[in-house]
Order: C-alpha cells, then structure tokens, then sequence
C-alpha cells in the first residue's frame, strides 16, 4: 500500500505541473499578443496604410537614414526637416555616440511604396514633442 500512495502522489505531482506548465504558456501568450501593439495616444486611421498620433520612443539618425524606435515598435524615418532638427536636439542631450535619447514625437505612419528599399513602415514627423533632458542609463557598459 505504501507504493501505490507514493505513486499516486507522483501520477498527482506531475499531474499539477503540467497543468502549471500549460496555463503559464497561455498566460505569456497573451501577454506577447499585448505587447505586440504599439504604444500609440490619440490615434486617427485617416486611411487603411496611415496612422498617426503621439509616440515615445528611441531616435537613432545617420546622414543616409533614420530609425524611430519603441518597445514594440520600429520604423523607418522620412528625412524631412523635423527629422534633422530632432537629430540636432538628440545630439546635443548625448554624451558620446552610443547613448540613447528618448523622445516623444507626433507623426504620420504609412507603408513603404512598392518596389522601394527599407523599413515596411515609415512615419514622417510632424511635431517634436518632447526630447529628454538625459540620456538612458546602459544596461551594458563597454
């Protein structure tokens, strides 16, 4: 009798962890479902390919090209004036190239034109909300 209460409390045991096990995948699931949407305020579908509204993000700017960053989130830059001033602002808040610098900006999200290279989404600044005083800390230190 001994034997089968020991094996019942394994058969039970395993029993709850896979039970564990399979609602914990749920569970991140659907927070990975969640996460996958931009953190976007004030949105306006003006057409089925563009999107704007107020994002917060990170601004990386090359002379050749420019990447708006999120959490959930990167696009291509349209390299307008907006996007040089920005760049100017970021430069001036950075200590050395590698710092990052959030922002808040507000702009126009569409598809890439067919047949072109780059990004598949591309915003074009509107307005320049807000640029950090700091840059981020680093996770990493090189």
């Amino acid at each position: 009798m001994q034997q089968s209460s020991i094996r019942y409390i394994k058969n039970l045991s395993m029993f709850l962890l896979v039970t564990l096990f399979l609602f914990s995948c749920k569970n991140v699931e659907e927070k990975k479902q969640e996460l996958d949407i931009p953190v976007v305020e004030e949105v306006a579908l003006e057409t089925e390919s563009e999107i704007s509204g107020v994002l917060h993000g990170e601004y990386i700017y090359t002379p050749e090209a420019a990447v708006f960053t999120g959490k959930t989130f990167i696009y291509g830059v349209e390299l307008n004036d907006l996007a040089r001033e920005l760049a100017t602002r970021v430069d001036a808040v950075k200590k050395d190239d590698y710092d990052i610098v959030p922002v808040s900006i507000q702009g126009k999200i569409t598809k890439k034109p067919e047949g072109t290279e780059g990004w598949d989404e591309i915003i074009t600044i509107t307005q320049i909300i807000s640029v950090s005083d700091t840059p981020i800390e680093a996770d990493v230190k090189i």
